[in-house]
């Protein structure tokens, strides 16, 4: 058994699905991965079930209907800390993150990060294949994030990313509440607040070609108003570690 499992929430991602199996297994190290399918009317879990017979690092848990990116990765928290996995990845099915990355994200956790994330902009805005108007979007919304929270993140909506199995033994999951695209804020956000060390690991990310994006104007407006709630209930919280 690895000590190192992939989440990979998918919908509707039968063009994509089978071939960042296959990337993910083909790498160096010896990663296992789990899909979180929202019941994808597209056959995503037929073909995920086909090559579990090929793969045997491959593990799957079906939810039915479009539930929410956030409440699929804490599904896949959870099930991670029932096993005795070590670093725990967040990433996208649809090859915007490259899974190449993911030994660089497992290195900077090995080497003292608590949280490693793959960071758009660390390094100058490194995104091919966004128009101008997303780029901007993403831009801003990340320096919105650093304004409101206080929190030096370059990139505060990364949503690739590997947790040591502490950081998520230790954050209340049951109390993060968002489930768009502010998710990936408030797991940044609260991961600071607990004191652990978030270090930003400069990628390339790269738009998909292929399968339809999940972005929409209600989950940017989330993020948007879910910034300043989540400061404000910061206000009245403790983030004192129990060990």
């Amino acid at each position: 058994m690895s000590d190192s499992l992939v989440i990979i929430p998918t919908y509707n991602e039968k063009e994509n699905i089978e071939r960042i199996i296959r990337k993910v297994f083909s790498l160096d190290f010896s990663f296992e991965v789990l899909i979180i399918d929202d019941g994808s009317p597209d056959g995503t879990a037929d073909i995920v079930k086909s090559l579990q017979q090929e793969f045997k690092g491959l593990h799957m848990e079906q939810r039915v209907g479009k539930l929410g990116l956030g409440t699929a990765y804490i599904h896949g928290f959870r099930w991670a800390l029932e096993r005795s996995y070590e670093y725990i990845f967040e990433m996208d099915a649809d090859f915007s993150h490259n899974p190449n990355d993911l030994l660089a994200l497992r290195d900077a956790c090995i080497k003292g990060a608590d949280v490693s994330i793959g960071s758009r902009y660390v390094k100058g805005v490194n995104v091919v294949n966004w128009p101008m108007s997303r780029v901007l979007m993403s831009y801003f919304a990340s320096m919105y994030v650093r304004l409101i929270t206080r929190i030096n993140i370059q990139d505060a909506t990364a949503g690739f990313k590997c947790y040591r199995r502490e950081v998520l033994q230790t954050i209340p999951l049951d109390k993060i509440k968002f489930v768009g695209y502010a998710f990936q804020i408030e797991m940044k956000f609260t991961a600071i607040k607990f004191g652990f060390n978030v270090v930003e690991v400069p990628i390339i990310f790269t738009d998909r070609t292929e399968g339809t994006s999940k972005m929409s104007t209600r989950i940017f407006r989330e993020a948007f108003i879910g910034v300043i709630q989540m400061k404000v209930w910061s206000w009245f919280r403790s983030y004192k570690r129990t060990s």
